[in-house]
C-alpha cells in the first residue's frame, strides 16, 4: 500500500504563532499525524529550496524569526534569492500536489476579505489543485457568505465532515449550509477520487472545532476589531495579525486556545483521509 502521506503548512510557524509556542504547536501537528498511522510532512522553503519534511533544526530555525511567508506570487522569486520561507495554504497545496502528496492539513483558509478587492490566492489554488484540503472553514475574520460564493464560482468541492453546515473556523457553525456532507474518512477520499477523475479541483473538507465559541460572540468581536483598526488606520498586509491579535485580546485568550485545538483536530482527520487514500490507491 502506498504510504498514507500528509501535508502541513509552514506559515503557522513562521508567522502564526510567537515562538516557542509556533515550534511546541508544528511538532504536536506533526505528533497527532504519526499519532494515527500516517506521516506528516510540513512543507517550507529552506534557504532557497523546497522542503517537503523538515527536520527539527530546521524548524527551530523557522521558528526563530525572520523568515519570509511565501505564496504563489512570490515564492518562485524566494526561491531564486536563496531565502527561507513559511508556506501559505496557497503555496503549500501546490508544492504537495507537484510532490504527490493528496491530503493536506491546515487551520482555516484565506478568503474573501470585506475590504475591496482583498481575495486570498487560496480560493484560486484550491480550484486548480486536485488536493484534499482539511480546514475549519474559512478564518473567522473574512466574509463567509463572499468566500463561499466564490468557492462556487471557482468549483471547489465544499464538503462538511459530519456537518451540514460551513464551521466558520472559532466557531464550530455558521448560518451557511454546505452542499454536501460526508460522514467517513472513506467517503471523503471517494470524493477526492472521483473529483480527479472528472478533472476537477481541490476539495475543502470543512472540519468544525469540537469545542469552540459562538458565531454570532465571534462576529461581534470580529466587528469590533475592525472598527479599532479602523480608528487606528490599520490596512494591508498588517490588518489579519492585527485583528487576530485583537480577537485574542477581546475573548482573553480563548481564540488562541480554540486554534490549538482545531490545528491538532484537522491534522488527526487529515491522517485518517490519508490512510483512506493509500487504500483507495
Amino acid at each position: 500500500m502506498p504510504e498514507a502521506l500528509v501535508a502541513l503548512e509552514s506559515a503557522v510557524l513562521t508567522h502564526g504563532l510567537p515562538y516557542p509556542l509556533n515550534l511546541k504547536t508544528a511538532l504536536a501537528l506533526e505528533e497527532a499525524v504519526r499519532a494515527e498511522g500516517a506521516i506528516p510532512r510540513t512543507i517550507a522553503l529552506v534557504r532557497g529550496e523546497v522542503r517537503v519534511g523538515l527536520t527539527p533544526e530546521e524548524m527551530e530555525a523557522l521558528a526563530r524569526g525572520g523568515a519570509d511567508k511565501a505564496s504563489l506570487w512570490n515564492l518562485a522569486a524566494l526561491l531564486a534569492r536563496g531565502l527561507s520561507a513559511g508556506t501559505t495554504v496557497a503555496a503549500t497545496a501546490h508544492l504537495a500536489h507537484r510532490h504527490g502528496i493528496a491530503v493536506f492539513a491546515t487551520g482555516g483558509i484565506g478568503g474573501v476579505h470585506p475590504e475591496p478587492y482583498d481575495e486570498s490566492a487560496d480560493l484560486v489554488a484550491l480550484s486548480r489543485t486536485p488536493i484534499l484540503v482539511v480546514a475549519s472553514g474559512p478564518k473567522a475574520i473574512l466574509d463567509l457568505e463572499a468566500t463561499l460564493e466564490r468557492l462556487e464560482t471557482l468549483g471547489v468541492a465544499v464538503v462538511g465532515y459530519r456537518t451540514d453546515r460551513l464551521p466558520a473556523f472559532f466557531s464550530p457553525s455558521s448560518p451557511y449550509p454546505v452542499p454536501a456532507v460526508v460522514e467517513t474518512p472513506l467517503e471523503a477520499a471517494l470524493v477526492l477520487k472521483r473529483a480527479r477523475e472528472l478533472g476537477l479541483g481541490g476539495v475543502l473538507l470543512a472540519n468544525p472545532v469540537s469545542r469552540g465559541l459562538p458565531y454570532e460572540e465571534v462576529a461581534r468581536m470580529v466587528e469590533e476589531a475592525g472598527r479599532q483598526a479602523a480608528r487606528e488606520g490599520v490596512h494591508g498586509k498588517a490588518l489579519t495579525p492585527y485583528l487576530l491579535r485583537k480577537l485574542s485580546e477581546l475573548s482573553q485568550g480563548e481564540t488562541d486556545r480554540v486554534n490549538e485545538r482545531l490545528l491538532l483536530e484537522n491534522a488527526r482527520v487529515a491522517a485518517q483521509v490519508a490512510l483512506a487514500w493509500a487504500g483507495l490507491e
